[in-house]
């Protein structure tokens, strides 16, 4: 296919660096959202129209370091780690190596679907095959979202392309009750593909002097396919919630704002106390049934056994004693953040502690942040790294199927990074789950990665049909409905509290039910799609 010179007059590649930069200003902090729905445009006309697969690889590879160079750049904000002890300059290539690492390995995941497409289209094209369009753009489609699939089992997951309508396009996140974020990518995909397809046919018939009507029908298509989503996405959104008044409960969040560079000092676990009490104590007077608080609030070990904290010193146990007589005193349950033990190893865990003082169930996070919670291939790497690096990487993860009972039912709990991950969410929902705990701390990062964080925990309450709590050290913390719909946020890097009503619900979505059944049915319909156009088997049909 021949395409006008002065379309490459600006190199390929810099154009397939446009298409995924447009794509990284989606998400936080630019959050131009709409940009998603033409970014993967350019990266796409330059795979089918350029048949070398070393060029459409480096197109790949440009493309995904824009988008994930970009939308993961927040990453860099653990530095400078000064306070942990790290010279600043060591702090800066650990940031840059922990930036580009991500970058690349996101990256990966494009790269692969440009090389697949160009070899899978070259073979499309050496036989001739009708229907090129629509088998293209549903391999593309399919490819795309198989690819994700198998990222998300991994332990870096982040960027999806759903994630880039989060959390304002409400209208089409609710395609993810239906199969999870794959279905929202696999729009995102369908309606780049087509005006791309569209854009292909109006050159190549330019090129030729003639007219074609394939384009605008193409570009018709992709335009009824955007706003069919949309439709589908707000008869979802529109359908009225059901809120008994037997299933409410109140709920208190406190946000303690203890900056990591004090967390583990003196000060900052003294502050961390004081708040956790205070807020405690306030919430418990304006009536709440329950409080939650962030990932690790006190980062000291709750013994389970006897039912109190563990601390070396005795001027911290004097002040951790005296949250224990304040809830006590007021009743009130806690899901409190604190390290649990697990053999000889530490986890990060959310306890459920009854107005008693008794520790009635606990959560393990289970999807731990590499080099940060956990060293991979330890055994091997485990030495190197240690004397690399001086961070702490040494939790314990917590087993899959945890069930986290509560006296108001069942929840689904969520510490930090797991908001990434929609299956996590989607198999506590499944085994009964009637609400979303979500705690974390982000006080590393720039107010991008709260942001980004909080748009994952909307995607997770929509595709599960759950209210969701967020409870974070220095925001954002929230309350968030089954729709998506953000009814509170704090501000960042305050001290807050906040008291709210939510509503247990037993709802099981298709996601819920099925999960990602979009994936294997795109990849079963491709296949046939393929194997009808390569042998032109439609004339049969």
């Amino acid at each position: 296919m021949q395409i006008p010179k002065q379309l490459w007059r600006a190199s390929p590649f810099l154009l397939s660096l446009l298409g995924g930069i447009i794509m990284g200003i989606t998400p936080s902090p630019v959050e131009a959202w709409s940009l998603a729905w033409i970014a993967l445009v350019p990266l796409w006309f330059l795979v089918v129209t350029r048949q070398s697969l070393r060029q459409t690889a480096l197109s790949g590879f440009c493309w995904g370091i824009g988008y994930q160079g970009l939308a993961l750049f927040w990453i860099t904000g653990i530095h400078p780690m000064d306070w942990m002890g790290v010279p600043w300059l060591a702090s800066l290539a650990i940031a840059l190596f922990c930036w580009a690492f991500i970058t690349l390995w996101g990256t990966v995941l494009v790269v692969l679907w440009a090389v697949g497409m160009t070899a899978f289209n070259s073979m499309l094209n050496r036989q001739g095959a009708k229907f090129k369009t629509l088998t293209r753009v549903l391999v593309g489609i399919a490819l795309w979202c198989g690819l994700e699939a198998f990222w998300t089992l991994g332990d870096l997951n982040w960027t999806s392309l759903a994630y880039t309508q989060s959390p304002h396009n409400l209208w089409i996140l609710h395609l993810g009750q239906i199969s999870g974020p794959f279905t929202v990518t696999a729009a995102v995909v369908a309606v780049n593909g087509l005006i791309a397809e569209a854009g292909i046919s109006y050159f190549s018939n330019r090129t030729k002097r003639v007219t074609d009507s394939n384009a605008k029908q193409k570009f018709i298509l992709a335009l009824g396919l955007l706003i069919g989503f949309h439709l589908i996405g707000f008869g979802l959104y529109s359908r009225p919630l059901i809120q008994p008044t037997q299933a409410a409960f109140k709920v208190g969040i406190i946000q303690g704002n203890i900056p990591n560079t004090i967390k583990l000092y003196r000060d900052g676990l003294s502050r961390a106390i004081e708040n956790y009490t205070n807020g405690y104590n306030a919430l418990a007077d304006q009536g709440v049934e329950a409080v939650l608080t962030p990932e690790t609030a006190l980062p000291f070990i709750w013994d389970e056994q006897i039912n109190q904290f563990r601390s070396p010193v005795p001027f911290y146990q004097y002040k951790l004693d005296r949250l224990k007589q304040a809830i006590l005193e007021k009743g009130v349950l806690v899901w409190l953040g604190a390290f649990g033990e697990k053999g000889d190893s530490l986890t990060n865990s959310l306890f459920t502690i009854t107005g008693t003082g008794k520790t009635i169930s606990r959560y393990n996070k289970v999807i731990l942040v590499p080099l940060g919670e956990y060293i991979p291939f330890e055994e091997l790497l485990g030495g190197l790294i240690d004397r690399l690096s001086p961070l702490d990487a040494h939790l314990a993860a917590g087993k899959p199927n945890q069930q986290f009972a509560t006296p108001f039912g069942r929840a689904i709990a969520g510490i930090c990074y797991e908001s990434a991950f929609a299956y996590h969410f989607r198999h506590q929902a499944a085994r009964e789950g009637e609400f979303i705990l979500s705690a974390s701390n982000n006080a590393h990062y720039s107010e991008t990665m709260p942001a980004q964080h909080h748009a994952q925990d909307v995607m997770r309450a929509i595709e599960t049909d759950r209210w969701a709590v967020r409870a974070t050290n220095t925001g954002y913390s929230g309350i968030i409905d089954p729709h998506g719909r953000t009814l509170w946020l704090s501000g960042i890097n305050t001290y807050q509290i906040h008291a709210a009503t939510i509503y247990r619900r037993q709802t099981q979505t298709l996601y819920v039910r099925w999960g990602n059944w979009l994936t294997p049915t795109l990849l079963g319909l491709a296949i046939v799609a393929f194997i009808v156009s390569r042998l032109n088997l439609h004339q049969l049909l």
